[in-house]
């Protein structure tokens, strides 16, 4: 199963109500396939110019190294020598704190979520939210 623009643009649409029902500040949401490639963005008005970036990167370093971004954050600590070296084979764009979840089903990735604008616990904790609303199992790291 491939997942696809409705579905992704729906999750986007559940965040951002998650977002104003939680009072965190704007954000910039990503959706991106099982290839990493975009399928849906949205920037909210006053997040700032560089936010489409870090959200396509939390997402794609998730779907590229197969675990949340919570995870890679946490390997980064750990080995930042390995992440620093997966993000120069990424051209730079793997940005390793939480906010990027796994979309999956049945155990099988199916795309990720990026979320930036708020602290990266509560852009972690929308994109869980409106990933499990949309009926998948949402895994951050």
């Amino acid at each position: 199963m491939a997942l696809t623009l409705e579905q992704a643009q729906s999750i986007i649409s559940d965040c951002l109500s998650w977002r104003k029902a939680n009072g965190l500040k704007p954000l910039t949401i990503a959706v991106l396939d099982a290839g990493g490639s975009l399928l849906a963005l949205a920037r909210e008005d006053g997040t700032s110019a560089l936010r489409p970036e870090i959200a396509q990167g939390k997402a794609r370093g998730a779907v590229q190294m197969g675990l949340g971004s919570r995870a890679l954050y946490e390997r980064a600590k750990v080995e930042p020598f390995f992440i620093q070296a997966m993000n120069a084979l990424s051209d730079g764009s793997l940005v390793p704190v939480a906010g990027g979840v796994l979309i999956k089903l049945d155990g099988v990735i199916l795309g990720a979520v990026g979320i930036t604008g708020d602290n990266s616990d509560n852009d972690e904790a929308c994109a869980i939210s409106a990933i499990e609303k949309a009926g998948f199992v949402a895994d951050g790291g």
